[in-house]
């Protein structure tokens, strides 16, 4: 390694290079001087009975190891009707993966293996995808056509999911602009992925077939904030059906994300909105830092036949010639593991340039070597790794061996025998397409907000249409029968919460558990302020679901019957900030016997008002201090216990004021 250069500045300098500042330094012109770009596809399950094609119960899942059988696959590309193979199935093939199934007899059948052809669809779950279509302003096709989308990462056992546009060019209305949509799909969900180490990748199946609808927007989203907003927005109104699956994994975005110059690159399966802010942010700077190290490239060789002609050198090595021992980063596999050395060509500064958080371009190269070439982490080091001197490492020998010039990069990969070849050529491959900017790709999201290589982004070929399934016509009755009764939209509760007076921070709350219909019931049928139920919601209820375990048997109906008892008992509501712990916990005892285990008595107002003479008399004996709000605060202190529930404590405070 050149002495002379020191990677460490090297990346810092490059991260100054472009223009990097993290998100919550980001202005909008930040954004706009980047041509920051992003749309949707949210995925978000339906709460039917059954799956999508088949009559197995969906919902039900079970734990890694709880499996009747399994099921081994090899996936294989095939042709489309225009006589190409799509980019993502090739890159798969290329993987070698053998693809394990754990079945469970009670949410499987033969269809989710493909032995059968699918059962008509779930009309259930058509009808959700079209009610919600109706409420996302779609226009609604006149014939539901099954299509097939090639999934050759072993996601679904066929090889293709089964999925069908219902509704198109529709809008959502967003606090300060409105965001198109393409259009909306209904489909089968896939297998949950358990594990995917070297040439192994496992799935169960109890989640596949379940059905899902897929919001698709245009890219309307001008910076990280309003793409989370948008998520949010649809996932809301999606939920405020009350037809739809909340929990872990019942909802997924991905998003896709490009800047000026740069390419579509689709982060997948977000779980999380709050990660979308940061990811988005990473992701466009990530893009930044290609075009400069395309730029970087071209200026090294600006003539395009050098470029086409770029190749890497490489050559064998073994261990003792570079004074490096694997064996302490690579396990035990019981394969022979190759060691190759790689010359890049003009590459110098390249590889610890950077491109997002803690990464640089090198990690571009790891990252596919693990996903393509199916070669575990560590499996390479470089001449430019920031942690590596020279001292303990002799790249010079490796220089010298592939005639590597000054201004070259230097790579040492490593893993078992039958994976280097698909390893150099994923090398070369990656390398390659630095000198045209940004790959279209889809990567894997991190809670940190950076981002990983996943697949090559799939293409339009790879849709065909299902022979096995005819088209549905969608009947104009149907149509204006769920165009009747569809919710509220989402920008009129926005408003609604607004005009209630209802803090800020309880609308996600509110929004996300549908709780707007209960609000409405208690403040009109029993005429309460609304800030005070909705406050009562969302911050007391939501205190309460973030310390304890709620029972199976909790409903948000029972807030209404809990407000409905302190009326007929002609109690004060505030003490039901109380006991809604205790319902949420135990939602089927009695209120009476809630209040007894709170230790409440009935009590009347003239016997609580009746103890403040005692009460200031006494602060004048045991209390030195003559300040009028530290005797308040100590009579109220007295008198809370017995107040709660027997009156209203505000009005309680004033008279112990003016005594």
């Amino acid at each position: 390694m050149d002495k002379s250069f020191d990677p460490k500045t090297n990346y810092q300098q490059t991260k100054k290079d472009t223009g990097y500042v993290t998100r919550k330094d980001a202005t909008q012109e930040d954004y706009d001087r980047l041509g920051f770009k992003a749309g949707l596809e949210v995925h978000q399950q339906l709460k039917t009975k059954k799956k999508l094609f088949c009559n197995c119960p969906a919902g039900i899942y079970h734990g890694n190891c709880d499996y009747d059988a399994e099921i081994l696959r090899h996936m294989r590309p095939t042709l489309s009707e225009l006589g190409e193979y799509d980019g993502t199935a090739l890159m798969e093939f290329k993987t070698r993966k053998n693809i394990i199934y754990r079945i469970k007899n009670e949410t499987t059948c033969t269809y989710e293996i493909d032995d059968t052809p699918p059962f008509p669809i779930n009309r259930e779950a058509l009808y959700i995808a079209l009610e919600i279509s109706l409420l996302s302003k779609f226009n609604i096709v006149g014939e539901v056509h099954i299509t097939r989308k090639q999934y050759l990462d072993g996601s679904i056992p066929t090889g293709f999911q089964r999925t069908a546009i219902v509704g198109v060019e529709g809008e959502i209305q967003l606090n300060n602009k409105k965001v198109r949509l393409i259009q909306l799909s209904i489909e089968e969900d896939a297998c949950r992925e358990i594990s995917d180490v070297a040439h192994v990748r496992t799935y169960k199946t109890d989640r596949l077939g379940i059905p899902l609808i897929e919001t698709v927007t245009y890219p309307d989203f001008l910076n990280p904030d309003e793409v989370r907003e948008g998520a949010e927005y649809i996932r809301y109104l999606n939920r405020s059906t009350g037809k739809v699956r909340v929990g872990s994994g019942s909802g997924r975005e991905d998003v896709n994300v490009s800047c000026r110059g740069g390419s579509r690159v689709e982060i997948k399966g977000v779980s999380h909105n709050k990660l979308i802010p940061e990811l988005t942010h990473n992701e466009v700077f990530r893009q930044i830092a290609l075009l400069k190290i395309r730029d970087k490239l071209i200026k090294r060789f600006p003539s395009s036949k050098k470029r086409t002609e770029w190749r890497i050198v490489h050559k064998t090595i073994e261990p003792d010639e570079v004074r490096f021992d694997i064996n302490s980063l690579q396990k035990d596999t019981g394969q022979k593991i190759i060691q190759v050395s790689i010359n890049l060509p003009g590459f110098k500064g390249i590889l610890s340039h950077f491109t997002q958080p803690g990464q640089m371009f090198a990690n571009e190269l790891s990252d596919r070597l693990k996903v393509i070439a199916c070669i575990e982490k560590p499996n390479m080091i470089h001449s430019e790794q920031i942690d590596l001197s020279a001292e303990n490492f002799n790249f010079q020998a490796i220089r010298a061996a592939l005639q590597s010039g000054k201004n070259d990069a230097l790579l040492l990969i490593w893993g078992p025998e039958e994976d280097i070849p698909t390893a150099i050529d994923t090398i070369e491959e990656r390398c390659r397409m630095a000198f045209e900017g940004v790959p279209n790709e889809s990567r894997k999201s991190f809670n940190d907000g950076t981002t990983i290589f996943e697949r090559v982004l799939p293409g339009a070929d790879r849709m065909y249409p299902d022979t096995d399934s005819p088209p549905i016509p969608l009947e104009d009755k149907d149509i204006t029968q769920f165009s009747n009764k569809l919710p509220i939209e989402i920008h009129k509760r926005y408003t609604q919460l607004k005009k209630w007076n209802i803090p800020v921070d309880t609308y996600d709350y509110i929004l996300r558990n549908n709780l707007c219909p209960h609000l409405e019931k208690i403040i009109e049928d029993l005429n309460m302020d609304p800030k005070f139920v909705g406050t009562l919601f969302g911050h007391t209820l939501k205190h309460t679901e973030g310390q304890f375990e709620s029972s199976p048997d909790f409903e948000y109906e029972r807030v209404y019957d809990l407000f409905l008892y302190l009326k007929k008992n002609n109690l004060d509501f505030e003490i039901s900030k109380s006991v809604i712990p205790l319902v949420y916990r135990y939602p089927n005892k009695n209120f009476g016997s809630i209040l007894k285990i709170l230790k409440f008595e009935k009590t009347d107002r003239a016997n609580i008002l009746s103890k403040i003479p005692d009460l200031n008399k006494k602060f004048n004996r045991v209390h030195m201090s003559k300040n009028a709000q530290a005797r308040v605060d100590w009579i109220m202190g007295k008198l809370r216990s017995s107040a709660l529930g027997n009156m209203d404590l505000k009005t309680l405070r004033e008279i112990v004021e003016n005594e």
